[in-house]
């Protein structure tokens, strides 16, 4: 534990010499839309992955369309993932539903690109850019709620949510304690160049996850343009206040790092801990 500490603590030195000493960059920006359609407010959960365990579905695990959905025979857990920017056709997202399915947890993830000539990105673009995209992105939070309303399969006192990237900035914004627990994947709840100000709301009772690398591309000293040269790259001062808040730094994990061995066995625990009180 010494030596991760070390090692950990040397990465973020080297990174702020680069901050410094390395010339700004330019993203740019496509689409406009950044505001849900009767139409694309419907397609973002008709066109939503869901994955639902044996258990939930009194026969085979499902892993579909939530279009498509097997009828359901019990409530269980679910857990609303939101994706990062690159959308559900990230591989490690499937991969990591059906993963939760083998735990006997559902999990639904709302495609926010369901939205004609959504507002997409390349790194770094203006921070009113990204505020837009996260206003989008807590829309959906909301749609999908009221979906799982209607789910007989949800049980709606075990709920989590869950996001990467992007999606994760909405998670550690959103102050809902109807959730039974939030996960923030790769997001540091810092101000940076992603955010006019990082917003993180503490609920002091609900337990909180953020797993974030050491090296993370975006949100890490390690990212020449992270435009805040004194940051830590983990929630770890936002969630100061929260009674139930685990952090987790992982040295030279990559971006999307929700398969790694290391991170599932965390995530493992930290579910069996959020949920042991829901049953």
């Amino acid at each position: 534990m010494e030596f991760r500490t070390i090692l950990v603590s040397a990465l973020l030195v080297v990174g702020a010499a680069h901050n410094e000493a390395w010339p700004q960059t330019t993203g740019e920006v496509h689409g406009n839309a950044v505001e849900h359609t009767p139409q694309s407010a419907a397609n973002v959960i008709q066109q939503a992955n869901l994955a639902m365990p044996s258990a939930m579905t009194g026969g085979d695990a499902y892993f579909g369309k939530w279009k498509n959905q097997p009828r359901g025979e019990r409530p269980g857990p679910v857990v609303l993932f939101l994706h990062g920017s690159s959308g559900l056709t990230l591989p490690a997202i499937e991969e990591w539903q059906k993963w939760l399915s083998g735990l006997g947890i559902a999990s639904v993830a709302p495609d926010s690109f369901a939205l004609p000539g959504r507002l997409t990105y390349t790194s770094p673009v203006d921070k009113a850019v990204y505020e837009r995209i996260h206003a989008l992105r807590a829309s959906e939070v909301e749609l999908a709620k009221e979906a799982l309303k209607q789910a007989a399969w949800a049980d709606p006192s075990r709920i989590l949510l869950a996001g990467i990237s992007e999606g994760a900035t909405t998670v550690a914004r959103n102050g809902d304690v109807t959730f039974a627990a939030r996960m923030i994947f790769s997001w540091s709840c810092e101000n940076n160049y992603f955010v006019e100000a990082h917003k993180t709301r503490v609920i002091a009772d609900q337990p909180v996850l953020n797993v974030m690398s050491s090296v993370d591309p975006f949100f890490s000293l390690a990212n020449p343009w992270l435009g805040n040269p004194d940051a830590k790259g983990n929630c770890a001062v936002a969630l100061a206040a929260s009674k139930q808040a685990t952090v987790v730094l992982v040295p030279g994990a990559p971006h999307t790092l929700i398969n790694l061995p290391y991170v599932r066995a965390i995530t493992r625990a930290f579910l069996e801990m959020a949920l042991a009180s829901k049953r």
